[in-house]
């Protein structure tokens, strides 16, 4: 029986270690937080909701302005493309990297976008300590301060769960 105390006790700090440093990523809604699904529907959408794509771009560039590169690494998905990634870990093989199956997830309304740090071409990363343009102050949290004034929420203030890449806009 102790074996199996210690086995459950190392798989929970890996998926905690993983989680922190950004390695696993599983989206999830905010508490309280629904799905803009009274407004919007889901199939109807292709891309990104104009003002987010907008701030996206925006965001991309005044931080490529204080010498910060980053790469979004996911912006709209589909219903269908967001239930393969719930199916991941579950039915399918991989890790699980998301908890909300299609229809739940900002991402399928155009409204959320994921971003990682690109220190130079081809090289991206996901480390909130790293501090490539040399100011004292770290890059991720520059990007996010950033992400905050242009109106975008982000996943690492959610209470509980934290997803440290995701930026989503709630448009009225």
């Amino acid at each position: 029986m102790h074996w199996k105390r210690i086995i459950v006790t190392t798989l929970l700090m890996t998926v905690a270690a993983l989680i922190l440093f950004g390695f696993l990523h599983i989206e999830q809604l905010p508490p309280n937080q629904s799905t803009p699904t009274d407004s919007m529907n889901a199939d109807d959408i292709t891309g990104l909701h104009p003002t987010v794509e907008k701030n996206m771009n925006e965001l991309i560039e005044k931080t490529s302005d204080i010498g910060i590169s980053i790469i979004i690494t996911d912006d709209y998905r589909s219903k269908e493309e967001q239930d393969k990634l719930y199916a991941q870990g579950r039915t399918t093989e991989g890790q699980i990297v998301t908890q909300v199956q299609g229809g739940e997830s900002m991402h399928n309304y155009g409204l959320a976008i994921d971003f990682a740090l690109e220190p130079e071409p081809g090289n991206v990363i996901w480390d909130m300590e790293y501090d490539g343009n040399k100011n004292g102050e770290s890059d991720w949290m520059e990007v996010v301060d950033i992400a905050k004034e242009l109106g975008f929420e982000w996943g690492g203030d959610w209470p509980g769960f934290k997803d440290y890449p995701h930026l989503e806009m709630h448009i009225d």
